[in-house]
Formats: C-alpha cells, structure tokens, sequence
C-alpha cells in the first residue's frame, strides 16, 4: 500500500514509517523540518518537503496515496500555553487543509496521532475513551477539536491517543530542540549532557508528590498505527487509547534511570506547570480489542535502556 506520512521526519512518525517500510508498504514522508530532522527519514522513503497547511505542496506526498498517518502538529504543553492561536493554526488549520486535500483525492484512510492531553485531570484511573474530554491545555484542545472534525467528515479515522511515547529504535529516536520530554532529558543528566533535571512540583496528589504517567514504547506506538490500518479496512472508526496501562512517578523515573544507568541523576525543584494533571494512566483495553495490539516492548527499564542505547549513539543527536 502506498501510505503519506506526514510529520514523518519528527519522533514517533520516523519510528512509524521505520516499520511501515519494514512492512513492506510504500511510504512518502511530508514534513516541513521545523522540529523533524531530514536524518531520521528511512533511506526506502520518498520524502516531500513542505507545511502541511499548504495544499499545493502537500499535492505530490498524496497522489497515489491510499491511506495518511498523520503525525504533523506542534506539539508541546507548555509552549501551547504560551502560543494557543499559533497550535491551532498549525493544527486544527493543518488538519483541515490535509483532510480537504484527502477529499478531493478520494484518499479514505486518515491514521490520526492524538493525545491524552484530550482528557485533561481524569475523575477515576484508568481513563478509558468513554471518559470526558476536559482539555486544561490549547495542545489538548486543538487534537480534540480535529478529532471533533474528523468525526464529522466522510473519512474512515483511527484518532489514537498516546499516553508518553519514550524509548527508541536502533535508528530512531528522540532529538528535539529544545528538549521538554521527561525520560531523554533524565538520560542526559544522568550522562552529565545536562547539568540538572527540575521536577515541576512535588505537593501533587500522588504517592510522592509529583505527576504520574503512563510510558509506551514508541515501537509499539508504531505498531498500533500499522494495525489501525487494518481495523479500517474491517470497518472501524473512532479514538482509541495507546497506553502501558502502568503509571510511573516523575521521582520513579529518575529512581530508575539511576538503576540502569548506574549514575546519579541530580535534581532541582521547581514550580508546577500550568496543564498538568497530577496522573494519566490509559485503559488500553479497546485497543487491545479492536487492534489486536499489545504493548509488548513498554516496561520502563527497556524504554529507558532503549532511549540510552539511542542517545550514546547520538551524543548530540541527528546529524552528529
């Protein structure tokens, strides 16, 4: 199958287009570089340059296209906080403008990377997708308002909602600038790259104080969006959850870091961050139900073994 995968040079896409060509489809990646490097698009891929809220350039990543995965949006908390038109704009008007282009094209199949920021602060553990969407945070608002959209188009739609995507391939993994995801920014204190890790507040109401998440391995985040693939070629759309189903605490992770890397981590305090619930843990049982998927690769110990394996081989990231 001939799929477009947009944002394909950024984290989680590289890594989903890693095993699509593994797969055997054939995979064009549409990314404009802005948080993506050019380096982490598989050789086997055709790659397109350009922003996805420009229909004319995103016209050659689709024709021939059978199915999208798209991956392309901004995608950081707290940034959201500080430039809410400018996440909407890049991806609401983003989606609009890939969906459109997808129409005209008779393209069906759209693969949606959400989120769990949907959920906002859960009223009972594990969330499951039939909890409310309460949104504290423009990222969470933007991703819930496309998958409003999409519910409302003609489109077959996976919309899935990580939980924490960590952890690495061989060839891929986490390179962003700045950095603003918990696990590679503690590898790296751990690796003396940084100097501290600040743990934005301890008072939260969990079992030492700061926030607790739920970590999937980004290979099987990948894998999911393969057999969501396959559930629309049986009928399926809707949102599902991808999580490990295991909630971990900010002080937990650096605890285990420390194990693995037989390093000390150190550790500065600091204040809450505005948008952050103090836990999100997934139900992942529908996924495990409609996708046949299971997050066979997400213990802690091997994502944080996956993520150093990444970063020692990549001192300074893509390019180095």
């Amino acid at each position: 199958m001939r799929v477009c995968v947009t944002g394909g040079a950024g984290y989680v896409g590289s890594v989903v287009a890693e095993l699509l060509v593994a797969r055997g489809h054939d995979v064009v990646v549409f990314d404009n570089l802005s948080t993506g490097h050019r380096e982490g698009i598989p050789s086997a891929c055709a790659f397109v340059e350009g922003d996805v809220r420009d229909e004319r350039a995103l016209s050659p990543a689709l024709d021939g296209a059978q199915a999208v995965l798209h991956f392309a949006a901004s995608s950081v908390v707290a940034e959201s906080m500080q430039k809410p038109l400018a996440y909407f704009d890049n991806n609401v008007t983003g989606t609009t403008v890939l969906v459109r282009a997808m129409q005209a094209r008779g393209i069906r199949r759209l693969v949606f990377s959400s989120t769990a920021a949907v959920y906002g602060t859960p009223a009972q553990l594990p969330i499951t997708e039939d909890a409310p969407c309460r949104p504290e945070n423009p990222y969470g608002w933007s991703k819930l308002t496309v998958e409003w959209m999409l519910a409302a188009s003609n489109l077959d739609y996976v919309a899935l909602r990580y939980f924490n995507a960590a952890g690495a391939t061989e060839q891929c993994g986490e390179d962003h600038r700045p950095e603003s995801h918990l696990i590679p920014i503690v590898l790296d204190t751990a690796l003396e790259r940084r100097e501290s890790v600040t743990v934005f507040g301890d008072d939260y109401p969990t079992r030492d104080g700061t926030c607790v998440r739920d970590y999937v391995h980004v290979s099987d985040l990948a894998e999911a969006h393969v057999l969501a693939l396959d559930a629309m070629a049986r009928g399926f759309s809707g949102a599902l959850n991808l999580g490990s189903e295991h909630g971990f605490t900010v002080r937990e992770v650096i605890d285990a870091t420390e194990r693995v890397t037989q390093r000390q981590v150190r550790v500065e305090k600091g204040a809450r961050r505005p948008g952050d619930p103090p836990a999100l843990i997934a139900s992942s049982d529908r996924a495990r139900e409609i996708l046949g998927w299971s997050p066979a690769q997400s213990s802690l110990d091997a994502i944080l073994s996956s993520a150093l394996a990444w970063r020692s081989r990549h001192p300074a990231g893509y390019g180095a």
